[in-house]
């Protein structure tokens, strides 16, 4: 389990919000993917500025509240997002509650349409909102795509964000994360907690040689004695890695907005 069910998003730094003229309520929305699969998603619109863009990656429970309500939290800081659930090819369209059981979905996700639901929820937010450049943030599983959609320029995308992406090359058929890594063709910011089993460091060192051997602008970021998914309200003991998380994605997106006005 990534999260605990009744997990929230940690709250914004109060000097990162934006106002936000009428809320930041996300829309439900279904979008169609390249091979005309239905799946959900919900789309929070920033009120101003909203560049880049964000496609958020959720864990394993798929469209859950927890990313409605990140999508919004994004809007808030002044980016559009929108968080999408992959698993319309074997549930149908989200969202997902707590009823949901994720496993089986979970075993029969394959990469290739997964990082095709990227490229079609990154084209709903470009369409819906405008955007120009957009960034994938994912968790947990969505970590691990988001990392790997980096390697592919054909989806559009000009970062990415992985939060505990489990980077076992067993993963995805035996296209995992360390199998591609050395393919790496946009920034990357991983943020990994010290304390996560899943994830052993030597991994996480493994991950950022490669990026570095790549030659990619990256920055990996590891949280000593935090556990996988510290991200998360509930998480009173990690709320200072929770708001530095949040601090440097947002420099990090800034980052991107200034490198594509430049």
């Amino acid at each position: 389990m990534c999260f605990d069910f009744d997990s929230r998003p940690p709250p914004l730094p109060a000097d990162l919000i934006r106002p936000i003229a009428g809320g930041a309520a996300a829309e439900r929305l279904i979008v169609t993917s390249g091979d005309g699969t239905e799946f959900s998603a919900a789309l929070a619109p920033a009120a101003e500025g909203g560049e880049p863009g964000v496609v958020i990656v959720p864990d394993v429970r798929g469209l859950h509240p927890f990313y409605v309500e990140l999508a919004e939290r994004f809007a808030d800081a002044g980016h559009h997002a929108i968080a999408f659930d992959f698993y319309g090819r074997t549930a149908g369209p989200g969202p997902r509650d707590d009823e949901f059981d994720y496993g089986p979905h979970r075993q029969q996700v394959k990469l290739g349409s997964a990082l095709d639901d990227i490229e079609a929820a990154a084209g709903e937010l470009r369409r819906r909102t405008g955007a120009e450049t957009v960034a994938t943030v994912g968790f947990c599983f969505g970590g691990s795509l988001a990392f790997v959609a980096g390697t592919h320029t054909d989806l559009g995308l000009s970062a990415v964000v992985g939060f505990y992406g489990v980077l076992d090359p067993s993963r995805f058929d035996g296209n995992g994360v360390l199998t591609q890594a050395g393919q790496m063709k946009l920034p990357v910011l991983g943020l990994f907690g010290g304390a996560d089993q899943a994830i052993p460091r030597e991994q996480v060192d493994e991950f950022e040689s490669q990026l570095g051997s790549a030659g990619v602008d990256r920055e990996i970021h590891v949280y000593p004695g935090a556990p996988h998914s510290f991200f998360d309200r509930k998480q009173d003991e990690f709320a200072a890695e929770s708001e530095d998380a949040w601090r440097r994605i947002l420099a990090f997106l800034g980052g991107i907005r200034e490198a594509a006005a430049a």
